[in-house]
């Protein structure tokens, strides 16, 4: 039983792991993005690139909150995950990695 629950747990910190990396991913390219479409309007591009590129800005901007609410709903798991082995295997690397992981995006979160 405790294997399958450790198991859950590598699962759940990879998920988590990986829509942290996705929300850091599209927040960059929001930032990229939007200096982009200044430059180009500082640079008195035709209308219709910048309209574009506005569409470009816009669509990244809307996977930022979807990745927020899927971090948020894969740090729950994770943290369920901590809960179901409890004392158990305190101390062992992949709960001190979930334990950090947890951590961390909850002070991400708390700072948005």
């Amino acid at each position: 039983m405790a294997s399958q629950e450790m198991k859950n747990l590598k699962i759940k910190t990879g998920v988590c792991k990986r829509v942290l990396k996705e929300l850091k991913s599209y927040e960059t390219e929001v930032e990229r993005e939007s200096a982009k479409t200044q430059k180009m309007k500082d640079n008195n591009a035709d209308s219709h690139d910048i309209k574009q590129q506005e569409n470009v800005l816009s669509e990244s901007k809307m996977m930022v909150p979807d990745c927020r609410r899927r971090l948020e709903t894969a740090v729950v798991n994770l943290e369920a995950a901590l809960a179901a082995i409890e004392g158990d295997m305190e101390g062992e690397e992949d709960v001190t990695v979930a334990q950090e992981l947890v951590a961390q995006v909850q002070s991400l979160l708390e700072v948005a």
